[in-house]
Formats: structure tokens, sequence, C-alpha cells
């Protein structure tokens, strides 16, 4: 196995493992009243993130030399992630679920940005590609991802009681 498929592979369990805490920290926040907004736009991210790894595991050389500076940036994003996470504690999950009565989280990043792990994410999906110069795939799944982010956020907002623009 080269390299980048060991960087791929870890990318992978990551993300599984990060599913694991959203569903748990997801049951956790319906338990609490926590009500979903967006679910039908839920699959689609999911699929767009399925998407980007396997489009990744099948499009790549498997000789393709790795930019290590860009896995390097790559790195720092998941600082920024973790401390997104972080932030969130026991209200970070991959739907948006807000509880009612509950303020939004004002600590962390989010002291200073609305969406914080949206940054990320947008920053993970262009990363990953250019560290082994596939900027087609960074091209199009920013652009996806951009599509879905756009919506997202509006439905995020709007479940948030903050105004939207609409």
């Amino acid at each position: 196995m080269t390299a980048f498929y060991w960087v791929l592979a870890a990318v992978a369990l990551q993300r599984l493992a990060e599913l694991v805490l959203a569903r748990r920290n997801t049951a956790r926040l319906l338990a609490r009243g926590g009500i979903e907004h967006g679910r039908g736009h839920y699959p689609l991210i999911v699929a767009l993130h399925a998407g980007w790894l396997v489009a990744l595991l099948v499009t790549v050389p498997v000789q393709e030399a790795v930019r290590w500076w860009v896995v390097g940036l790559y790195g720092i994003v998941q600082v920024a992630r973790y401390w997104t996470m972080t932030s969130l504690g026991a209200n970070w999950t991959t739907r948006i679920i807000v509880v009612p009565g509950e303020a939004p989280v004002r600590g962390g990043p989010y002291r200073w940005c609305r969406h914080p792990n949206y940054w990320v994410v947008s920053a993970e999906l262009a990363l990953l590609p250019l560290a082994v110069g596939a900027w087609q795939l960074a091209l199009v799944f920013s652009a996806l991802n951009g599509v879905l982010l756009r919506h997202r956020i509006r439905m995020e907002d709007a479940a948030l009681g903050r105004r939207t623009g609409n």
C-alpha cells in the first residue's frame, strides 16, 4: 500500500469514528427534546463525503507522489476540526439538531465565525485531493459541497432562529 492510501485509510477511519460519535450525540440530543431540521438533505451530504473518499481511492494512481506539505496543511485543518468539535461538546453531530430553549454555542471558534466546521470541511475536501495533484476532484467536490452548504447553512440558521436573508 502506498503512502497516500495510508493517509486515505486514516481519513476514512477518522470519519467512521466521527460518525459513531455523531450518532451517540444525536441520540442524546433527541432524548433531551432536540428537533432535527433539514433531514431531507442529509443523505446528500453523506453521499458527497463517501463519494469523495471513493473518488480518491479509484482515480488516484497507485504510485502518485504525495505532496507532504499539503498533507501537513490538512493536519493543521484537523486541529481546527477538533477545536470546533470540542467547543460543541455533546452538541456536535453531523445533523442539524436544536434543543428548544438552549442557546447556541458561542465559545471556541464560534466566537468569531458562525459555521467554523463548514470552513474546515471545505478545506478538507480541497486539500486531500490536492495532496496528490487531483485538482479536478478538489474542484468538483468543492463545488458540490458549496451547493450543499449553501442550503444547509440556510436550514441551520433558520433552525437556530437567525435571519437568513429570505
